[in-house]
Protein backbone atom coordinates (compact mmCIF):
# COMPACT_ATOMS: atom_id res chain seq x y z
CA UNK A 1 0.00 0.00 0.00
CA UNK A 2 0.73 3.56 -0.63
CA UNK A 3 1.40 6.05 2.73
CA UNK A 4 0.71 9.44 1.84
CA UNK A 5 2.78 11.79 5.11
CA UNK A 6 3.48 15.12 5.45
CA UNK A 7 6.20 16.20 2.41
CA UNK A 8 9.42 17.42 3.49
CA UNK A 9 12.64 18.57 1.89
CA UNK A 10 14.39 15.75 0.34
CA UNK A 11 17.90 15.99 -1.23
CA UNK A 12 20.19 12.75 -1.71
CA UNK A 13 17.94 9.39 -3.02
CA UNK A 14 19.17 5.79 -3.45
CA UNK A 15 18.04 4.54 -6.65
CA UNK A 16 17.52 1.08 -6.81
CA UNK A 17 16.71 -1.34 -10.54
CA UNK A 18 16.84 -4.76 -10.17
CA UNK A 19 13.84 -5.13 -13.07
CA UNK A 20 15.46 -7.34 -16.00
CA UNK A 21 19.47 -8.48 -16.55
CA UNK A 22 20.70 -5.38 -14.68
CA UNK A 23 21.85 -4.74 -11.38
CA UNK A 24 22.23 -1.00 -10.50
CA UNK A 25 22.36 1.38 -7.93
CA UNK A 26 22.69 5.61 -8.00
CA UNK A 27 22.32 8.49 -6.08
CA UNK A 28 21.24 11.25 -7.14
CA UNK A 29 20.98 15.16 -5.37
CA UNK A 30 17.72 17.26 -5.84
CA UNK A 31 16.30 15.03 -8.21
CA UNK A 32 18.10 15.99 -11.82
CA UNK A 33 21.73 16.22 -10.29
CA UNK A 34 23.74 12.39 -10.90
CA UNK A 35 26.37 11.94 -8.15
CA UNK A 36 26.49 8.37 -9.09
CA UNK A 37 25.05 5.74 -11.22
CA UNK A 38 26.69 1.66 -11.07
CA UNK A 39 25.13 -0.68 -13.43
CA UNK A 40 26.31 -3.99 -13.24
CA UNK A 41 25.16 -5.71 -16.87
CA UNK A 42 24.64 -9.61 -17.08
CA UNK A 43 24.44 -9.55 -21.05
CA UNK A 44 27.62 -12.04 -20.72
CA UNK A 45 26.08 -14.59 -18.69
CA UNK A 46 22.62 -14.83 -20.47
CA UNK A 47 24.22 -14.51 -24.32
CA UNK A 48 24.67 -18.05 -24.55
CA UNK A 49 21.21 -19.04 -24.04
CA UNK A 50 19.92 -15.96 -26.82
CA UNK A 51 17.76 -14.34 -24.03
CA UNK A 52 17.27 -13.77 -20.25
CA UNK A 53 16.81 -16.38 -17.98
CA UNK A 54 14.58 -15.07 -15.40
CA UNK A 55 15.65 -17.83 -12.65
CA UNK A 56 19.49 -16.96 -13.73
CA UNK A 57 19.09 -13.75 -13.39
CA UNK A 58 17.55 -13.08 -9.89
CA UNK A 59 20.25 -15.12 -8.64
CA UNK A 60 22.92 -13.05 -10.15
CA UNK A 61 21.27 -9.90 -8.54
CA UNK A 62 21.12 -11.72 -5.07
CA UNK A 63 25.06 -11.63 -5.47
CA UNK A 64 25.43 -8.00 -7.02
CA UNK A 65 23.09 -5.84 -4.94
CA UNK A 66 25.00 -4.93 -2.12
CA UNK A 67 28.44 -4.50 -3.90
CA UNK A 68 26.80 -2.18 -6.42
CA UNK A 69 24.91 -0.01 -3.84
CA UNK A 70 28.25 0.03 -1.98
CA UNK A 71 29.94 1.50 -5.02
CA UNK A 72 27.11 3.66 -5.69
CA UNK A 73 27.38 5.20 -2.35
CA UNK A 74 30.84 4.94 -2.50
CA UNK A 75 31.37 7.24 -5.86
CA UNK A 76 28.50 9.42 -4.44
CA UNK A 77 31.21 10.05 -1.91
CA UNK A 78 28.49 9.88 0.98
CA UNK A 79 27.46 6.64 3.75
CA UNK A 80 24.22 5.41 4.56
CA UNK A 81 23.55 7.64 6.87
CA UNK A 82 23.38 10.44 4.50
CA UNK A 83 20.61 9.49 2.92
CA UNK A 84 17.55 11.04 2.68
CA UNK A 85 14.86 8.61 1.18
CA UNK A 86 14.96 4.85 -0.94
CA UNK A 87 13.58 4.32 -4.42
CA UNK A 88 13.32 1.38 -5.70
CA UNK A 89 11.88 -0.58 -8.81
CA UNK A 90 8.57 -2.59 -8.07
CA UNK A 91 7.82 -3.17 -11.54
CA UNK A 92 6.34 -3.79 -14.45
CA UNK A 93 9.56 -6.63 -14.92
CA UNK A 94 10.99 -10.30 -13.96
CA UNK A 95 9.04 -11.00 -10.29
CA UNK A 96 12.30 -13.08 -8.73
CA UNK A 97 14.50 -9.99 -10.38
CA UNK A 98 12.20 -7.31 -8.69
CA UNK A 99 11.94 -9.41 -5.66
CA UNK A 100 15.75 -8.98 -4.97
CA UNK A 101 15.72 -5.43 -5.70
CA UNK A 102 12.50 -4.42 -3.53
CA UNK A 103 13.69 -6.94 -0.34
CA UNK A 104 17.24 -5.01 -0.58
CA UNK A 105 15.60 -1.87 -0.58
CA UNK A 106 13.11 -2.43 2.45
CA UNK A 107 16.15 -4.32 4.63
CA UNK A 108 17.94 -0.95 3.79
CA UNK A 109 15.25 1.59 4.61
CA UNK A 110 14.36 0.24 7.53
CA UNK A 111 17.38 -0.19 9.64
CA UNK A 112 18.17 3.53 8.58
CA UNK A 113 14.74 4.93 9.77
CA UNK A 114 14.36 5.80 5.86
CA UNK A 115 11.64 6.64 4.27
CA UNK A 116 11.19 4.27 0.90
CA UNK A 117 9.33 4.58 -2.51
CA UNK A 118 8.31 2.41 -4.75
CA UNK A 119 9.04 2.91 -8.52
CA UNK A 120 7.19 2.30 -12.04
CA UNK A 121 9.85 1.08 -14.23
CA UNK A 122 8.29 3.06 -17.12
CA UNK A 123 8.27 6.31 -15.02
CA UNK A 124 11.72 5.76 -14.63
CA UNK A 125 12.37 5.61 -18.82
CA UNK A 126 10.45 9.12 -19.08
CA UNK A 127 11.91 10.67 -16.12
CA UNK A 128 15.47 10.23 -17.37
CA UNK A 129 14.54 13.23 -19.75
CA UNK A 130 14.74 15.29 -16.81
CA UNK A 131 18.50 14.12 -16.02
CA UNK A 132 19.94 16.14 -19.38
CA UNK A 133 20.70 19.74 -19.29
CA UNK A 134 18.19 20.75 -21.08
CA UNK A 135 14.86 19.16 -20.79
CA UNK A 136 12.08 19.76 -22.34
CA UNK A 137 9.39 21.62 -20.89
CA UNK A 138 5.65 20.40 -19.75
CA UNK A 139 4.14 19.67 -21.36
CA UNK A 140 6.02 17.32 -24.01
CA UNK A 141 4.92 13.29 -25.98
CA UNK A 142 6.79 10.88 -24.94
CA UNK A 143 7.79 7.71 -26.87
CA UNK A 144 9.09 5.05 -24.89
CA UNK A 145 10.88 2.42 -26.69
CA UNK A 146 12.20 -0.79 -25.09
CA UNK A 147 12.88 -4.71 -25.08
CA UNK A 148 9.54 -4.85 -23.21
CA UNK A 149 7.45 -1.88 -23.75
CA UNK A 150 6.81 0.38 -26.81
CA UNK A 151 4.16 3.09 -25.50
CA UNK A 152 3.16 7.02 -26.30
CA UNK A 153 2.62 9.35 -23.40
CA UNK A 154 1.39 12.80 -23.24
CA UNK A 155 3.31 14.05 -20.15
CA UNK A 156 1.71 17.47 -18.30
CA UNK A 157 4.02 16.71 -15.18
CA UNK A 158 6.37 15.29 -13.76
CA UNK A 159 4.27 12.84 -11.97
CA UNK A 160 1.22 12.82 -14.27
CA UNK A 161 0.83 11.05 -17.42
CA UNK A 162 -1.84 10.48 -20.10
CA UNK A 163 -1.51 7.24 -22.38
CA UNK A 164 -1.88 7.31 -26.21
CA UNK A 165 -1.01 4.21 -27.39
CA UNK A 166 1.44 0.99 -26.87
CA UNK A 167 2.39 -2.10 -28.60
CA UNK A 168 -0.42 -4.92 -29.47
CA UNK A 169 1.74 -7.89 -29.63
CA UNK A 170 5.76 -7.71 -29.58
CA UNK A 171 7.86 -4.53 -28.07
CA UNK A 172 10.23 -3.33 -30.62
CA UNK A 173 13.57 -4.00 -28.77
CA UNK A 174 11.50 -7.57 -28.58
CA UNK A 175 11.76 -7.68 -31.89
CA UNK A 176 15.11 -6.77 -32.20
CA UNK A 177 15.98 -9.47 -30.13
CA UNK A 178 14.00 -12.15 -32.08
CA UNK A 179 14.97 -11.26 -34.70
CA UNK A 180 18.62 -11.00 -34.47
CA UNK A 181 17.88 -14.49 -33.26
CA UNK A 182 16.50 -15.26 -36.71
CA UNK A 183 19.97 -14.36 -38.59
CA UNK A 184 22.59 -16.45 -36.00
CA UNK A 185 23.47 -12.77 -34.42
CA UNK A 186 22.76 -13.80 -31.08
CA UNK A 187 21.82 -11.44 -28.23
CA UNK A 188 20.86 -8.81 -27.07
CA UNK A 189 20.07 -8.13 -30.52
CA UNK A 190 19.38 -4.24 -30.63
CA UNK A 191 22.72 -3.28 -30.55
CA UNK A 192 24.45 -5.96 -33.25
CA UNK A 193 22.00 -5.23 -35.63
CA UNK A 194 22.22 -2.00 -35.59
CA UNK A 195 25.65 -2.01 -36.11
CA UNK A 196 25.24 -4.62 -38.76
CA UNK A 197 23.01 -2.37 -40.34
CA UNK A 198 25.68 0.22 -40.85
CA UNK A 199 27.20 -1.83 -43.70
CA UNK A 200 24.11 -2.46 -45.10
CA UNK A 201 21.89 -1.51 -47.36
CA UNK A 202 18.07 -0.36 -46.30
CA UNK A 203 16.45 -0.07 -49.63
CA UNK A 204 17.65 -3.81 -51.56
CA UNK A 205 14.88 -5.36 -49.45
CA UNK A 206 11.47 -4.08 -48.57
CA UNK A 207 9.71 -5.18 -45.02
CA UNK A 208 6.10 -4.12 -44.61
CA UNK A 209 5.83 -1.24 -42.42
CA UNK A 210 2.74 -2.53 -39.33
CA UNK A 211 1.47 1.29 -39.39
CA UNK A 212 -2.25 -0.45 -38.33
CA UNK A 213 -4.32 2.96 -38.57
CA UNK A 214 -1.88 5.36 -38.82
CA UNK A 215 -4.22 8.26 -36.71
CA UNK A 216 -4.07 6.14 -34.19
CA UNK A 217 -0.72 5.70 -31.85
CA UNK A 218 -0.56 1.49 -30.94
CA UNK A 219 1.80 -0.38 -32.76
CA UNK A 220 2.62 -3.92 -33.99
CA UNK A 221 6.01 -5.33 -34.30
CA UNK A 222 5.13 -9.18 -34.68
CA UNK A 223 4.31 -8.90 -38.40
CA UNK A 224 7.85 -7.40 -39.82
CA UNK A 225 9.42 -10.73 -37.41
CA UNK A 226 7.53 -13.04 -39.23
CA UNK A 227 8.44 -11.24 -42.50
CA UNK A 228 11.88 -12.17 -41.85
CA UNK A 229 11.93 -15.19 -41.09
CA UNK A 230 9.94 -15.84 -44.05
CA UNK A 231 12.60 -14.28 -45.92
CA UNK A 232 15.26 -15.86 -44.38
CA UNK A 233 13.45 -18.99 -45.04
CA UNK A 234 12.85 -18.79 -48.71
CA UNK A 235 15.80 -16.70 -49.74
CA UNK A 236 18.66 -18.75 -50.69
CA UNK A 237 21.58 -16.40 -50.18
CA UNK A 238 19.81 -14.50 -47.15
CA UNK A 239 22.88 -15.48 -45.20
CA UNK A 240 25.09 -13.46 -47.92
CA UNK A 241 23.51 -10.25 -47.60
CA UNK A 242 22.78 -10.48 -43.68
CA UNK A 243 23.65 -6.84 -43.71
CA UNK A 244 20.85 -5.32 -46.33
CA UNK A 245 18.53 -7.80 -43.89
CA UNK A 246 19.35 -6.28 -41.02
CA UNK A 247 19.78 -3.10 -42.46
CA UNK A 248 15.56 -3.05 -44.06
CA UNK A 249 14.08 -4.59 -40.42
CA UNK A 250 15.98 -1.75 -39.08
CA UNK A 251 14.42 0.83 -41.48
CA UNK A 252 10.97 -0.99 -41.27
CA UNK A 253 10.53 -0.61 -37.64
CA UNK A 254 11.77 2.80 -37.17
CA UNK A 255 9.71 4.19 -40.06
CA UNK A 256 6.70 3.11 -37.93
CA UNK A 257 8.55 4.60 -34.56
CA UNK A 258 8.81 7.78 -36.32
CA UNK A 259 5.75 8.28 -37.66
CA UNK A 260 3.64 7.40 -34.72
CA UNK A 261 5.80 9.91 -32.39
CA UNK A 262 5.39 12.64 -34.82
CA UNK A 263 1.88 12.57 -35.47
CA UNK A 264 1.68 11.83 -31.36
CA UNK A 265 3.34 15.31 -30.85
CA UNK A 266 1.38 17.16 -34.06
CA UNK A 267 -2.18 15.17 -32.64
CA UNK A 268 -1.68 17.15 -29.04
CA UNK A 269 -0.19 20.21 -30.67
CA UNK A 270 3.35 20.09 -28.51
CA UNK A 271 6.43 21.54 -30.32
CA UNK A 272 8.14 18.86 -27.71
CA UNK A 273 9.10 14.98 -28.24
CA UNK A 274 11.20 12.85 -25.78
CA UNK A 275 12.52 9.77 -27.08
CA UNK A 276 13.04 7.36 -24.40
CA UNK A 277 14.02 3.77 -23.44
CA UNK A 278 16.67 1.06 -24.10
CA UNK A 279 16.06 1.34 -27.81
CA UNK A 280 16.33 4.94 -28.16
CA UNK A 281 20.16 4.47 -28.13
CA UNK A 282 19.71 2.95 -31.58
CA UNK A 283 21.46 5.38 -33.99
CA UNK A 284 19.22 4.93 -37.05
CA UNK A 285 15.94 5.72 -34.61
CA UNK A 286 17.99 8.57 -33.32
CA UNK A 287 19.40 10.29 -36.59
CA UNK A 288 15.78 10.08 -38.77
CA UNK A 289 13.50 11.26 -35.36
CA UNK A 290 15.75 14.17 -35.03
CA UNK A 291 15.42 14.75 -39.06
CA UNK A 292 11.54 14.07 -39.12
CA UNK A 293 11.23 16.46 -36.01
CA UNK A 294 13.22 19.07 -37.52
CA UNK A 295 11.16 19.10 -40.65
CA UNK A 296 8.10 18.86 -38.35
CA UNK A 297 9.06 22.04 -36.25
CA UNK A 298 9.34 20.14 -33.21
CA UNK A 299 12.23 19.37 -30.74
CA UNK A 300 13.69 16.24 -30.02
CA UNK A 301 14.88 15.09 -26.70
CA UNK A 302 17.00 12.29 -26.41
CA UNK A 303 18.67 10.94 -23.42
CA UNK A 304 22.59 9.91 -24.04
CA UNK A 305 22.88 5.92 -24.47
CA UNK A 306 24.22 5.36 -20.95
CA UNK A 307 20.60 6.76 -19.32
CA UNK A 308 18.36 4.89 -22.18
CA UNK A 309 19.11 1.04 -21.16
CA UNK A 310 18.15 -0.01 -17.09
CA UNK A 311 19.84 2.35 -14.77
CA UNK A 312 19.16 3.55 -11.09
CA UNK A 313 19.37 7.28 -11.54
CA UNK A 314 15.94 7.36 -13.48
CA UNK A 315 14.53 5.15 -10.47
CA UNK A 316 16.06 7.82 -8.16
CA UNK A 317 14.72 10.76 -10.05
CA UNK A 318 11.22 9.39 -9.71
CA UNK A 319 11.45 8.86 -6.35
CA UNK A 320 12.48 12.05 -5.27
CA UNK A 321 9.47 13.51 -7.06
CA UNK A 322 7.48 11.20 -5.45
CA UNK A 323 8.77 11.76 -1.99
CA UNK A 324 8.45 15.38 -1.84
CA UNK A 325 4.59 14.97 -2.78
CA UNK A 326 5.21 13.04 0.17
CA UNK A 327 3.97 9.39 -1.23
CA UNK A 328 5.88 6.32 0.58
CA UNK A 329 5.68 2.94 0.82
CA UNK A 330 5.05 0.47 3.74
CA UNK A 331 6.59 -2.63 4.19
CA UNK A 332 4.03 -4.68 2.53
CA UNK A 333 5.06 -3.05 -0.84
CA UNK A 334 4.84 -5.82 -3.30
CA UNK A 335 6.40 -5.99 -6.90
CA UNK A 336 4.12 -6.56 -10.07
CA UNK A 337 4.81 -8.22 -13.34
CA UNK A 338 2.44 -5.88 -15.66
CA UNK A 339 1.13 -2.48 -14.86
CA UNK A 340 -1.87 -0.90 -16.01
CA UNK A 341 -2.06 2.85 -17.82
CA UNK A 342 -4.69 3.68 -15.52
CA UNK A 343 -4.12 6.80 -13.54
CA UNK A 344 -0.78 8.11 -12.86
CA UNK A 345 2.28 5.73 -12.97
CA UNK A 346 4.85 7.06 -10.44
CA UNK A 347 2.47 5.54 -7.05
CA UNK A 348 2.76 2.25 -7.08
CA UNK A 349 -0.69 0.44 -6.48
Amino acid sequence: MTKVHDSKQYDLILGIETSCDETAAAVTSGGYTILSNVVWSQVAIHHPYGGVVPELAARKHMEKIVPVVEQALTDAGVNSNGIDGVAVTCGPGLVGALLVGLSFAKAFAYARGLPLTGVNHLHGHIAAIYLQPDPPPFPFVALLVSGGHTNLYYVTGAMDFEHMGQTRDDAAGEAFDKVAKILGLGYPGGQVIDQLSQEGDPERIRFPRAFLDKTGFDFSFSGIKTAVARYVENEDNATRHIADVAAAFQEAVVDVLVHKGIAAAKAKTCRHLALVGGVASNSRLRALMTEAAQEAGIYVHIPGPELCTDNAAMIATVGYYQLSEGKTAALDIDVYSKTSHSGRLGVVR
